[in-house]
């Protein structure tokens, strides 16, 4: 009897090899880049225009004959102005991908030789590229018919806290809130950071997901009862996790994920930061069926249109950043 292959098998990976050999040279990572990014044809990412031609710049290889203005393939997406050269930039793509907990900044700063601080910023300009939000388009659009929507807080564990830092009723104010809804059709997620767990916020989180005639499933919260939408819950409390058709099995299983990656590798997601963290953890799931070239060309894709400067990281945006003091 043939027995099924582990995990998702009928995907084609790409090994170490391969990227080794794929981003052996910086003129070998540039027209990977730019096959991905001009693939239908080289384009000023200035103007739009399609008069380009070959200049002589020692960094900006392109010139075009309408705005006149020099480019390279970085222009317009979250490496612009960044000094590392392509190759690293292939080979943290990758690794982001392919590491199904995430990869932190203190192991990509070993593996591409760059310094801690550096391979930071490449991770949260990397997770900048999956966020949707604010676009003409959602990336992850939601067409099925049947939906599953949850929340969970994400913070420290109160047990692994000094004892007077303990929250010893309200153990939950200490940390985020994070809104998901998984499409069943399409297994897509998406999540967000919400300020509280109330019936308006969760409920708007939901009617901006699900399309209109669509069921969603919940667990028992009273947050969610009174939904425009179809609605069906199943009582955790009372031990109910499966009624038919009624579960949140898909949604769980992406926040099993979310926090095997906050409590196994980064340790710490702090508020500052978090919705990046999510959109991550989203955006590699959202293109987990395809194949591991295919998954690195949609992430590339999506660096178009998207700016992540140090100094708007770093900037206070009124949230816990969680940085040690000295």
């Amino acid at each position: 009897m043939t027995q099924k292959a582990p995990g998702k098998s009928y995907r084609e990976a790409v090994t170490l090899v391969q990227i080794a050999s794929t981003f052996s040279t910086e003129n070998k990572a540039r027209k990977w880049f730019e096959s991905r990014i001009w693939a239908n044809g080289r384009y000023c990412p200035r103007c739009g225009s399609t008069r380009t031609h070959e200049a002589g710049h020692n960094h900006m290889p392109y010139r075009c004959s309408d705005c006149r203005s020099y480019f390279s393939v970085k222009t317009g997406t979250i490496m612009e102005q960044s000094k590392l050269p392509l190759r690293k930039w292939g080979i943290a793509i990758y690794l982001h991908l392919t590491s199904l907990k995430g990869v932190s900044s203190m192991k990509l700063h070993r593996d591409i030789n760059v310094c801690q601080k550096t391979a930071w910023h490449m991770l949260q300009r990397i997770r900048k590229a999956w966020d949707s939000r604010g676009g003409d388009d959602d990336n992850w659009p939601f067409g099925g018919m049947e939906v599953e929507a949850d929340e969970t807080m994400i913070g420290g564990k109160e047990k692994n806290k000094h004892g007077n830092k303990r929250l010893r009723e309200n153990w939950y104010a200490g940390k985020a809130v994070v809104a998901g809804a998984k499409d069943r059709e399409n297994n897509v997620v998406s999540a967000q950071v919400i300020e509280t767990a109330d019936a308006e916020t969760l409920q708007g989180f939901v009617a901006g997901q699900a399309q209109d005639g669509a069921t969603v499933y919940t667990d028992e919260a009273k947050a969610y009862k009174g939904m425009k939408h179809n609605h069906e819950s199943v009582n955790h409390s009372a031990g109910e996790y499966v009624r038919e058709a009624a579960h949140t099995n898909g949604i769980e299983s992406f926040w099993s994920l979310l926090k095997r990656g906050f409590h196994g590798v980064y340790h710490k997601m702090s508020p500052k930061h978090l919705q990046r963290y999510v959109d991550e953890f989203a955006g590699r799931h959202n293109v987990r069926e395809l194949d591991t070239c295919d998954q690195m060309t949609a992430l590339v894709n999506a660096m178009i249109g998207k700016r992540l400067t140090y100094r708007n990281l770093i900037a206070d945006n009124g949230l816990e950043s969680g940085a040690r003091s000295a």
